[in-house]
């Protein structure tokens, strides 16, 4: 228990590094200085000390959506594990609740997009809700293969199969052994996940974070409204999910386990910092797709996560 409130703690404290990595990345790679590293812990600190202000047209669910929206993804990091670890909460069908929570989180931003009454951010929204029609189903056929794939994989600390429903427990199941059995449903997986890792925060190809333009704004129009703690609070929410999905295509990419837990840490710490430098090498040598295409892609990725559910059953008939 003790390892996985470190775990939790790193999440909440280390997800803004991340972006920092990200930042500094595409800075080096375009030939300037960049930010510091700990620029987002700065920028945090400053909103968090100024004041707010407010539309007469919006009502109050406009002023609690950031804060809901944080909850939801801060009680979802209570049922990612990390490293070899389980999770702070961890129980069967965890997995389920795990996606409502990031379904929750987008449903209030979505939200409080629309209570501001402004065509700009009700266009933000609609964008918003085309990607999570496609993304949500995406990832929930994602980890229930995982768990598939984990309860064949002669992993069985219970002896109950119903038990890899849980997040914690089909994630210490995938290691180099399950990917020597099952390594086509996985790399199938990766596809997919890295689809849903790119879309659901905002990063290149899907949207340009470096831009301000109506024709390439998604989530950033939608909180065109929002200022000081309000603001932060929904910065600071983006970073919590980058380091959810993140964590999830890490422990799916990176299947090596030992027996001691701060080494298995270490390890997958650094896999998410090599992540997020791999992700500022995409940006920074990708372009934006265009908007009609965003459908395309995200259903090819729905397809192939589909096709490594199938491959998974299959081979349980077949065995």
């Amino acid at each position: 228990m003790i390892i996985s409130i470190f775990h939790l703690l790193l999440c909440w404290l280390g997800s803004p590094l991340l972006l920092g990595v990200i930042q500094r990345t595409k800075a080096k790679l375009a030939g300037r200085q960049g930010p510091p590293l700990l620029q987002n812990y700065y920028d945090l600190w400053k909103l968090m000390h100024k004041g707010a202000v407010f539309s007469d047209s919006t009502t109050i669910l406009f002023r609690l959506a950031p804060g809901i929206s944080l909850a939801s993804l801060l009680t979802a990091s209570l049922l990612l594990p990390f490293g070899q670890s389980e999770a702070v909460i961890s129980f069967a069908g965890d997995f389920i609740l795990f996606v409502a929570l990031l379904a929750l989180s987008r449903l209030m931003m979505i939200i409080a997009a629309l209570d501001t009454g402004s065509a700009f951010e009700g266009m933000g929204a609609s964008r918003d809700i085309i990607i999570a029609m496609l993304t949500e189903p995406t990832l929930m056929l994602t980890v229930a293969t995982l768990a598939n794939v984990a309860s064949k994989s002669g992993f069985s600390p219970t002896g109950l199969e119903k038990e890899f429903l849980s997040l914690s427990l089909f994630h210490t199941a995938i290691t180099l052994e399950t990917w020597s059995q099952s390594g086509i449903v996985l790399l199938l997986l990766l596809m997919p996940l890295s689809v849903i890792l790119l879309a659901e925060n905002a990063r290149m190809p899907f949207v340009d974070p470096s831009t301000h333009l109506e024709l390439t704004m998604v989530h950033e129009v939608m909180v065109l409204d929002h200022s000081g703690p309000d603001l932060g609070l929904i910065q600071y929410a983006q970073m919590i999910k980058f380091w959810l999905l993140g964590s999830l295509f890490i422990g799916l990419s990176v299947p090596f386990r030992t027996t001691v837990p701060l080494l298995d840490t270490g390890i997958d710490f650094i896999a998410m910092i090599g992540l997020a430098i791999a992700i500022g090498i995409i940006e920074s040598s990708s372009a934006r797709i265009r908007w009609q295409h965003f459908p395309q892609l995200l259903i090819s990725a729905m397809m192939l996560a589909l096709m490594a559910f199938v491959l998974g059953l299959e081979g349980i008939i077949y065995k």
